[in-house]
This record gives structure tokens, C-alpha cells and sequence, in this order.
């Protein structure tokens, strides 16, 4: 089976990665929206797979043959697939752009996913000529077992049975979600980093403290700011603008200083800085928590 992962950012190159290393034969396509950087996405793409094989987690031929399975191309290679899944930015107007150019580079029979992690998927399906599904992966999407499937209002049966089937083949465990904003885990989970970082805000507690207090006193293996920086802070506030908006909630109402930190572009890991500080490879600076209030 050919699969053709759109968007070659963390979530797109894990996705990638995850359909590689299964144990079914897959093809992986990954298609760069932007049409160029082809090599520099591919050296994103085996770095994890390299520091595996340095600490003797993987042997060379293991890593031979998932780097193998992955190929770094242009949309149009998206014809070619059975299953196509956008990872791009979570925005709807980028993600409806993207899909409409799929839906005329790809005949009807190959099934159309997204890796949305909070928008409508009637609302993506709507703009098309064909329905999709919600394929809703978690970061290290390689590692997490988790895949929300989330059917939309004009999405099939026939899509629902085969992407739960393809889930499970990759060594994930699907959960089914009805549509709504944030689905489950992000429901529950952006809300309680928004919290963490009002009550930061509000200087009830330093990062550090609040990490650890939510480790051993809920038993969270991380922290929510550490997790914030992990997934991502310009992740966290798209996901809770969607959720605000969608239900004229409070609740949902993003904190001024994740507004503030997205703005200036310290968005965690994959900036080098967010609420702690990383090196190169992502790994957290010990010491480096942000211990004041810019």
C-alpha cells in the first residue's frame, strides 16, 4: 500500500516515519508543499532514526530499510497513493487549499485523511468533491499509539473501517471521536497547558514548580509547560482559538502570555526556546526554565 503523508514538518515527517518502520509493507510518499528542500527534509527525517542507530537502538539494516520505504516529492506524486494525509498547518483556509489541489491532482479512489488536530472535518469535506476523515496522530507520532479517527458528516463507513484497519497495522490503537472542537485528548489536554500558563502568568508558582507538582501529585510523566514546549506553543493556542471560537467559551480563551510567546516566535522545542531552552537535538537545557515574566 502507498500512502502519501502532506506536510513535511515534526508531525508530517513522524507520520512518515511511523508508516515506515510497520511491520505491513508500506510506501511512503512525503509530499513538500513548498516544492523544494527536498534533501534538507530528509535529513530532518532520518536525524531520530540516526541518534537510534548511535545509541544501538537500531541496527544499519533496520535503519537501511525504513529510510528506503521514503520518498521526499511534490503533491502531484500524491495521484500515485491509496491513502493521502495532509499535515500541514492548522489553519483551515491552508488546509482547504492544500486538499483542493489534491482533489484535482488525485483520482476518486484515493481516500483523503487529515492529521488535523482540531478543526472541523465537515467543514474541510464541504470546500471538496469528495468526503475525508480525521487521522489525528500525537507527537512523537512514531512513538504515541494513539490515532483519533474522526468521522465527518459526509465521511463513509467504508473510510471509517479502512483507516481504523490501517491504524492498527502501523501498531496504533484507534479511538473513534465524534466531530466536535478539539475532539477528546485535545479538549482535555491544551486547556490544562493554558491553565499551567495562567497560573505562571500570575506568578502563583515558577515553571519548574508547577511541572513538578503536576508530575508527583497528578503522576503526569511530564509537566504541562514542558509538554506545551514539546507540542508545540503555536500548536496550543491555534487549538484553543478553535475551541473558543467554536463554543464562545471562556474557558477556551487563550492566556496572554502563550498570545505573547507565539508572537515571539518561542514556541518550545522546535524553536530552541518556549517555557524551557533546547539544544540542537531537542533535548531540554537543564537550568534553563523561564524564571521570569518578558
Amino acid at each position: 500500500m502507498k500512502i502519501a503523508v502532506v506536510g513535511s514538518g515534526t508531525m508530517g515527517l513522524g507520520i512518515a516515519q511511523a508508516f515506515a518502520q510497520a511491520k505491513e509493507g508500506y510506501e511512503v510518499i512525503v509530499c513538500v508543499v513548498s516544492g523544494r528542500g527536498f534533501d534538507s527534509k530528509r535529513e530532518k527525517f532520518e536525524k531520530p532514526l540516526k541518534r537510534q542507530l548511535s545509541r544501538g537502538k537500531i541496527t544499519q539494516e533496520r535503519f537501511d530499510e525504513i529510510v528506503s520505504k521514503v520518498t521526499f516529492t511534490t503533491m502531484d506524486a500524491a495521484k500515485e497513493c491509496d491513502l493521502v494525509i495532509e499535515s500541514a498547518i492548522e489553519d483551515m483556509a491552508s488546509k482547504i487549499k492544500i486538499f483542493k489541489q489534491l482533489d484535482e491532482i488525485c483520482p476518486k479512489t484515493v481516500m483523503f485523511a487529515s492529521n488535523t488536530s482540531s478543526l472541523s472535518i465537515t467543514e474541510i469535506s464541504s470546500a471538496l468533491t469528495r468526503p475525508i476523515i480525521g487521522m489525528h496522530f500525537f507527537n512523537p507520532a512514531a512513538v504515541m499509539k494513539l490515532v483519533e479517527v474522526i468521522p465527518g458528516m459526509t465521511t463513509t463507513q467504508d473510510m471509517i473501517t479502512a483507516v481504523e484497519t490501517i491504524a492498527e497495522e502501523i501498531g496504533k490503537v484507534p479511538v473513534r471521536v465524534i466531530e466536535g472542537p478539539g475532539f477528546v485528548v485535545n479538549r482535555l489536554l491544551i486547556p490544562m497547558i493554558n491553565d499551567a500558563i495562567g497560573i505562571y502568568e500570575e506568578g502563583l508558582a515558577t515553571v519548574e514548580g508547577i511541572d513538578t507538582a503536576m508530575k508527583l501529585g497528578a503522576n503526569h510523566p511530564m509537566g504541562p509547560l514542558a509538554l506545551g514546549d514539546l507540542v508545540g506553543l503555536d500548536v496550543c493556542y491555534a487549538i484553543m482559538e478553535v475551541m473558543y471560537h467554536e463554543t464562545l467559551d471562556t474557558k477556551y480563551r487563550p492566556s496572554r502570555l502563550l498570545k505573547k510567546m507565539v508572537r515571539a516566535k518561542q514556541l518550545g522545542q522546535k524553536t530552541g526556546k518556549g517555557f524551557y531552552e533546547y539544544d540542537e537535538n531537542g533535548r531540554m537545557i537543564p537550568g534553563s526554565a523561564l524564571d521570569t515574566i518578558g
